[in-house]
């Protein structure tokens, strides 16, 4: 009985969560549809509007609204749009001070009715401060003050009351990031620059490059043509990368011995052999500037442990998967 009972409870939550996200997917699917119809004209006009402004987007909401707004300005800033959250109660004490002419404002108010925002949308309107609604009315008093308004369509919130903000807060949230993608496309923003702005953590580790975790100069276990196998096995065995790399008379990198070809070619002359007849011919190589995210996609699809970095043809380093397992990158 106990049990028929706790699962009972079970499927009850199961089925509030999925009525939940199924009220939460109607509001992103207004959303697009609006999107593709009148609302697609003021959001490519407020992305023109905030890149042609000389300073940071302002963002700015209560409760909920602020919540989310905080998100927007934090996606904005790390995907190359200046942006901070200013509250608009705090900005009634002082704050006002942190806004420039050149910024822009962006305000959330699912109502637009919002009263700490009004000092804030009187200021941006005395010193010509861009400002941007995003509402779901219009016609409210930030609606009518606004130079751009991002109507939000209406949707039912998933509180089976239609009173927690739960559905206009992920439509904010989906609109927000919608303006940050299409700002960072607009900009040109790359992996790398994104990388300068997320130093920390695994994201930072897989957004530097090669040159970031490369062994270089004497530690790179390399071999010419026509060596001995034997003498080859002890480079191997002294560098510890599993691997040697073999180089003509112009140090271009032609090949690469690894453990696995060892094994393949096992036999009782294999030491008395020479490079040229074990190794991979044109092995795969990567670019010191290369993309710590590309180079694990590289070791991962070729099942091997580490790669030579090469300019030009000629062999600058050497990475290892143990390289970036240390840097928590893998």
């Amino acid at each position: 009985m106990r049990n028929d009972k706790a699962q009972t409870k079970a499927d009850a939550a199961i089925d509030s969560a999925l009525r939940t996200l199924d009220a939460e997917r109607g509001g992103i699917d207004a959303l697009i549809a609006a999107l593709r119809d009148g609302l697609g004209a003021p959001f490519a006009a407020a992305v023109e509007l905030i890149r042609g402004a000389q300073g940071r987007v302002i963002v700015t909401g209560m409760g909920k609204s602020g919540h989310v707004g905080h998100k927007i300005a934090s996606t904005l800033a790390s995907t190359g749009t200046p942006a901070m959250f200013v509250h608009p109660a705090e900005a009634s004490h002082g704050d006002l001070g942190m806004i420039a002419k050149g910024d822009v404002i962006l305000a959330l108010s699912w109502s637009g009715e919002t009263a700490e925002l009004k000092n804030l949308t009187d200021y941006s309107r005395r010193f010509r401060i861009g400002l941007i609604a995003m509402t779901a009315n219009a016609d409210s008093t930030l609606g009518k003050t606004a130079d751009v308004v991002l109507t939000l369509p209406q949707a039912r919130e998933a509180c089976p009351h239609n009173m927690a903000p739960t559905t206009s807060s992920l439509m904010q949230l989906a609109l927000g990031d919608a303006l940050a993608i299409a700002l960072l496309e607009s900009h040109g923003f790359t992996a790398l620059d994104f990388g300068m702005l997320h130093p920390g953590g695994k994201l930072g580790a897989l957004l530097k490059t090669v040159s970031d975790f490369m062994h270089t100069g004497e530690a790179v276990p390399l071999a010419p043509l026509g060596t001995a196998m034997s003498d080859a096995i002890l480079q191997m065995s002294a560098k510890g990368f599993g691997c040697v790399g073999i180089t003509d008379a112009k140090g271009t990198l032609v090949g690469i011995i690894t453990d696995g070809d060892l094994r393949r070619h096992m036999r009782n002359d294999l030491l008395d052999a020479r490079v040229d007849d074990v190794m991979t011919k044109a092995p795969k190589t990567v670019r010191p500037d290369q993309l710590i995210s590309e180079t694990l996609d590289i070791l991962n699809s070729m099942k091997v442990t580490a790669l030579f970095a090469v300019d030009a043809g000629k062999p600058v380093g050497v990475i290892h998967v143990h390289d970036l397992l240390r840097a928590g990158a893998a």
